[in-house]
C-alpha cells in the first residue's frame, strides 16, 4: 500500500475525517445517554415532590407552571412552580426557585401548604462549601418522612423555617435582625438560601396562592399562555433581586 504523501492537503483530510467520526460518535453517545438522564432527572424531582408537598393524587409536573423575566431580549428561567391536588382540591404548591450562594448558584424546591406555610423543602443543587454551606439541605428543618423523619417547626427550632409564612414578613437570619438562626460560619449561604425561599414564596403568591400578606419582592404577572400537557408558561417582571448580601 502506498504510503499517503504528507502534505497540507492530506493533513486537512485526515483532520477533517477524524473530526467528521469524532462528532458522529459523541451525538451517539448523547442519543443513547439522553433518556436514561432525563428519566433519572424526572425520577429525583418526582421524589423531591412528594417530600417536600402534603399528600397528592394530581401529577404536579404535568400541571407546572415556568416563571420566567426578560432580559436583554433573552429569556431567563426563575421559577417553576408545581401545584399539588388532592381530588380537585389544592393542597399545596411547591416552587423551583434561586440564589446565588457563596460558592455559586443554588437551587431549592420550597413546598408550601395551601396556606402559605412552609410544609418542606429539598436542596436540588449547589456548590457551597463541603460541611458549611453545604448543610443548608438539612439545617433549615428539611426532613424526609420516606425515611421515617419527623418534621422541626420555627416553633421548636429557630433553625427550622418549616410553619413559617413568608408572606407575613420576608425570612432573614437573626444576624440582619430576623426570626431564622443561620448556618454556623456560612451567613452568605444562609441568606442565599433564605433569598430563594422569599423568592418562591413570590411565585407560588404570583401564581394566585391564596395568601394575604407583605410581599418579599415586588413582582407582576404580565401574561400567561396554558398547556395541560407540558405547563403553562407565564412571564413575570422581577423587580428585586434574589443574590445574596
Amino acid at each position: 500500500m502506498k504510503k499517503l504523501e504528507s502534505s497540507l492537503k492530506n493533513m486537512l483530510l485526515v483532520l477533517t475525517g477524524v473530526t467528521a467520526v469524532s462528532v458522529a460518535l459523541l451525538a451517539y453517545v448523547n442519543e443513547l445517554t439522553k433518556g436514561p438522564i432525563a428519566e433519572a432527572n424526572a425520577k429525583t424531582l418526582n421524589e423531591a415532590l412528594k417530600k417536600v408537598l402534603p399528600e397528592f393524587t394530581n401529577n404536579p409536573v404535568a400541571e407546572s407552571d415556568t416563571i420566567f423575566s426578560e432580559k436583554d431580549g433573552k429569556k431567563n428561567v426563575d421559577f417553576i412552580v408545581y401545584p399539588a391536588k388532592n381530588g380537585e382540591e389544592l393542597v399545596g404548591t411547591a416552587v423551583e426557585a434561586k440564589s446565588m450562594g457563596f460558592g455559586g448558584e443554588l437551587k431549592v424546591l420550597v413546598g408550601f401548604n395551601a396556606e402559605g406555610k412552609i410544609y418542606n423543602y429539598s436542596l436540588l443543587a449547589h456548590a457551597e462549601t463541603p460541611g458549611l454551606g453545604s448543610k443548608a439541605d438539612k439545617w433549615f428543618g428539611a426532613y424526609d418522612p420516606a425515611k421515617g423523619e419527623q418534621a422541626v417547626s420555627h416553633e421548636e427550632s429557630k433553625k427550622s423555617i418549616l410553619g413559617m409564612n413568608p408572606g407575613e414578613a420576608p425570612l432573614t437570619v437573626s444576624k440582619d435582625g430576623g426570626a431564622v438562626d443561620a448556618i454556623t460560619a456560612s451567613t452568605i449561604t444562609s441568606r442565599a438560601f433564605l433569598n430563594a425561599v422569599n423568592a418562591a414564596y413570590q411565585a407560588y403568591k404570583a401564581e394566585g396562592g391564596k395568601v394575604n400578606g407583605v410581599s418579599g419582592a415586588s413582582q407582576k404577572a404580565t401574561g400567561a399562555d396554558s398547556d395541560t400537557a407540558t405547563g403553562a408558561t407565564i412571564k413575570v417582571e422581577l423587580t428585586d433581586s434574589v443574590s445574596a448580601k
